[in-house]
């Protein structure tokens, strides 16, 4: 074996300083909760002057925020509505996007409607339209259900919809989050531009209420309650016809079968 190979007595390899176990305090119950990562053993006295110069370090910030009011970051709202700008990209409210006439392009297409994850939008068209063989009667958007995922904005091929920034929308009645988007029930803007009596383009054209989205809602649902009611009827119908059809089939299939004439032999 080489001598370098030989390894040193057992006497001349340090040992690795072997720590104390770490200290456990006991909580309510008597249950241990681990070490303790930090105690403080300067008494009450250090921790109350170290109270004290924190203290004075905050005052010192607002001190220079008073004597300097330019350099204020935080925003003093809602005392600046008027100057308040917020990013582009903000969504707060979904709207539509009406033409200097006041006209929209809403085609009534559902795209965006079966696109909302979570049936947030509801549209309806004019059961009578007045012009096209389709025109937009109300296009309600239930912000008390939107996820503001932007999917109806993204979807829309027509560029109707949009989000603004308007985040102002608390109110005392929930019913009250639902809103009519269209400020007119009626045909969309190319159809209405055709017209060229401004009088037939106000006869095609019926206003709507930005909150009416609610009875709107209340309407639907009392259609929706119907129609459940006359699709249970049909059903049970339909299952009354199987179940004697086949109680039919039974008894036919209970009967005898005669039994088979004898023939004659002349």
């Amino acid at each position: 074996m080489p001598a370098d190979s030989v390894l040193p007595p057992a006497e001349s390899v340090a040992t690795p300083e072997v720590l104390p176990p770490p200290e456990k305090h006991v909580g309510v119950g008597g249950a241990i909760h681990g070490a303790v990562p930090w105690i403080d053993k300067s008494g009450a006295v250090g921790g109350v002057f170290r109270a004290i110069r924190s203290l004075f370090g905050g005052m010192k910030i607002t001190g220079g925020y008073l004597m300097r009011p330019s350099t204020v970051v935080t925003q003093q709202y809602p005392e600046n509505r008027e100057t308040l700008k917020l990013p582009d990209r903000f969504r707060a409210q979904l709207a539509f996007n009406h033409d200097d006439n006041g006209y929209h392009k809403c085609t009534l297409c559902r795209i965006c409607e079966e696109a909302c994850p979570n049936v947030s939008i509801i549209i309806t068209g004019r059961e009578k339209p007045a012009v096209s063989k389709k025109e937009l009667d109300s296009f309600v958007w239930r912000l008390d259900s939107c996820t503001f995922c932007n999917t109806c904005v993204i979807v829309c091929p027509f560029n109707v919809l949009r989000f603004d920034g308007t985040f102002e929308s608390s109110v005392y009645d929930r019913r009250l989050l639902s809103y009519t988007l269209n400020q007119y029930a009626g045909p969309v803007a190319s159809v209405l531009e055709k017209l060229e009596d401004p009088e037939a383009r106000k006869a095609a054209m019926e206003a709507r209420d930005p909150y009416s989205g609610a009875a709107i809602i209340a309407a639907l649902v009392e259609k929706q309650k119907a129609t459940k009611i006359a699709e249970r009827a049909a059903r049970e119908a339909a299952k009354a016809a199987r179940v004697a059809a086949k109680a039919a089939a039974a008894a036919a299939a209970a009967q005898p079968e005669a039994p088979p004439e004898a023939e004659n032999v002349g």
